[in-house]
């Protein structure tokens, strides 16, 4: 089994900055993509952010040129540094990731979310 912990939400002005963490536990082989998704309420769950295991990065357009992530392999960890933040990012935030364990198939895993409020 896997587990992702997700770390770094809170409360933040607009204009201000934050960054979640998401570790990945259990049993990893290897991790391809890595992902930050958002619900905020009464929405759908939208597609923040991603990165691939070879580093290319895509961004959903309400986010590019203020938020950033990026992924530490050694750590099974990847991160969104956010700034710039507006009261339109607030939600729930889930990583996701793809991992491969030792033996068998990838499979899609996601964290327990974690709220990011910008409110003045």
């Amino acid at each position: 089994q896997v587990q992702l912990v997700e770390s770094g939400g809170g409360l933040v002005q607009p204009g201000g900055s934050l960054r979640l963490s998401c570790a990945a536990s259990g049993s990893i082989f290897r991790i391809n993509a890595m992902g930050w998704y958002r619900q905020a309420p009464g929405k759908e769950r939208e597609l923040v952010a991603t990165v691939t295991s070879g580093g290319s990065t895509n961004y959903a357009d309400s986010v590019k040129g203020r938020f950033t992530i990026s992924r530490d392999n050694a750590k099974n960890t990847v991160y969104l540094q956010m700034n710039s933040l507006i009261a339109e990012d607030t939600a729930v935030y889930y990583c996701n990731m793809g991992v491969v364990p030792p033996y068998g198939y990838q499979d899609t895993y996601w964290g327990q979310g974690t709220q990011v409020t910008v409110s003045s």
